[in-house]
């Protein structure tokens, strides 16, 4: 049913794993590359054609400073970190409560909630875009940091529902039914017993939620618009001239826009490959 490890296929296999793995590699990191070598380029190049070549001149401090200093782009990282911490705080603390209920207590329509917390992972975005969008006006929201924050956390709460409440099946339910003896109450339980065992998961969760939050570029541009609301995704259009686009601010915004997500990831590394592998062997 599942492939053997490289070690065990034929020396054949092996040659063959080792020599394209690097070609994999490299048409991978291309389009990132690429964008790397616009965002230290002078504009001079992009008008003349010279958009592959290596830069006619080394213009990365002027084009980093120019993101940085003369454009609104750390109003938009704000933006960006105003609608992505609380979404995560909010869908992972939902989440794990939501998660909790479904996977400790058995009852006659606990299958059938969770299956609602999943079906919505299944919803196309383009369906949902026009009636998000006309309740958000009703509602007040539209062009608001408060109603993409709702939103996501209504939207993200399925997905991550289903994470924590397989990663809380597979706990030791003998730990639970020891503190119910002992008179412990359902909420000490879930704080004290439960949740302390669940910082695997909820690390590795965060880091997913942070990544997909920050990275959205569908609604932010579908209920944002303006420097007063929108991510950093939807603002490097910003760059946009009347008549042609700036390449270089572009290219230069989008490389300081992955940082954040990047950073974070290689901050709880350690805390995300573990909520992955935890008990993925016995």
């Amino acid at each position: 049913m599942f492939p053997k490890p490289i070690e065990k296929q034929s020396q054949a296999a092996q040659v063959a794993y080792k020599s394209l793995l690097p070609v994999a590699l490299a048409f991978w990191l291309a389009p990132l590359l690429a964008v790397a070598l616009f965002s230290v380029k002078p504009d001079a190049d992009f008008t003349s054609g010279n958009y592959w070549g290596l830069p006619s001149s080394f213009e990365g401090a002027a084009n980093y400073g120019q993101v940085f200093f003369n454009s609104d782009m750390p109003r938009y990282l704000l933006n960006s970190f105003m609608i992505t911490v609380p979404t995560v705080i909010g869908a992972v603390a939902l989440s794990a409560m939501t998660g909790f209920a479904l996977g400790i207590y058995k009852f006659r329509a606990n299958l059938w909630i969770f299956f609602m917390f999943v079906a919505g992972n299944f919803v196309p975005f383009q369906i949902l875009m026009v009636p998000v969008r006309d309740l958000t006006l009703e509602l007040g929201l539209y062009n608001t940091k408060t109603g993409l924050v709702l939103f996501h956390v209504a939207f993200q709460t399925g997905f991550c529902t289903l994470f924590m409440r397989n990663f809380i099946r597979a706990l030791p339910f003998e730990l639970i039914e020891a503190a119910r003896v002992e008179g412990v109450s359902e909420w000490r339980i879930f704080w004290y017993v439960v949740l302390p065992l669940m910082k695997p998961a909820l690390a590795a969760l965060s880091v997913l939620i942070f990544t997909f939050i920050w990275n959205d570029y569908f609604w932010a541009v579908v209920l944002t618009q303006g420097i007063e609301s929108q991510p950093v995704t939807a603002g490097i259009t910003s760059f946009n001239a009347q008549f042609r686009a700036a390449y270089h601010l572009m290219s230069a915004g989008s490389i300081v826009a992955a940082l954040p997500p990047v950073a974070m990831f290689f901050l709880m590394q350690r805390h995300f490959i573990a909520g992955l592998t935890l008990g993925a062997v016995k």
